[in-house]
């Protein structure tokens, strides 16, 4: 299967994920989850980045970026991800022992409105779905736990969404997802393309020149 092509200019919107290498636990205390985020404000404060939600699961995390300014989400990443593993590899005494993560960080373009509305919900929903916390507010290590009980200081992680959220974000975030939202969400990570409606879809994928990578990996089912 080829490669999704690697899209990276300012003012769009990317879900990114990344997964442990071979799926294992690599979050396993909580010094572990305060240095990934640690590393995230360092991160957002390098590149200026938009950090619009996040969650840190044990094997895997998920953010929702925005970058300024082209070429800035590969910079954040690139940063983000080797610090990172440096710093595990060093405090495990594992240098030289192999790769942290399974691969490189996967970016995804979202379309804005009710579609970044949908995959914000899926993020920060997925310690729930996880059945690791009852409410999503509980997991501290994710963003809606930050946006409800963070300190002033912890909320400047996060900007805002550009489209606001519903009136009463904690009953909204906690109503479980939409299915047809999840099925498409899941659809354009297993398959690489973006998530949007028809559409705007076929915008970006003219506009990027993804049509071959798209072809090669089947069309998601998109709703307008």
């Amino acid at each position: 299967m080829p490669r999704t092509d690697r899209v990276d200019l300012a003012n769009h919107l990317y879900h990114v994920i990344n997964r442990a290498n071979g799926r294992l636990q690599i979050f396993n205390k909580k010094e572990d989850y305060q240095l990934f985020e640690s590393l995230l404000t360092e991160a957002k404060e390098l590149t200026d980045m938009r950090i619009l939600a996040y969650c840190i699961m044990p094997n895997h995390w998920h953010l929702i970026l925005s970058p300024r300014k082209d070429g800035d989400l590969s910079i954040f990443m690139h940063w983000l991800s080797t610090t990172h593993t440096r710093r595990v590899h060093v405090a495990t005494k594992t240098i030289g022992a192999g790769h942290l993560y399974q691969g490189r960080y996967k970016s995804f373009l979202v379309e804005d409105d009710n579609y970044l509305l949908a995959l914000i919900k899926y993020v920060e929903r997925n310690p729930v779905r996880a059945k690791l916390v009852r409410v999503c507010e509980d997991w501290q290590w994710g963003s809606a736990w930050r946006r409800i009980s963070g300190s002033t200081k912890q909320k400047k992680l996060l900007d805002p969404s550009p489209t606001p959220f519903p009136h009463g974000y904690l009953r909204w975030v906690n109503t479980p997802d939409k299915e047809d939202d999840l099925v498409e969400i899941r659809n354009a990570v297993n398959r690489g393309v973006p998530y949007g409606g028809e559409r705007w879809v076929d915008q970006m994928i003219a506009l990027h020149h993804l049509e071959s990578t798209v072809r090669a990996q089947g069309r998601p089912r998109k709703n307008n």
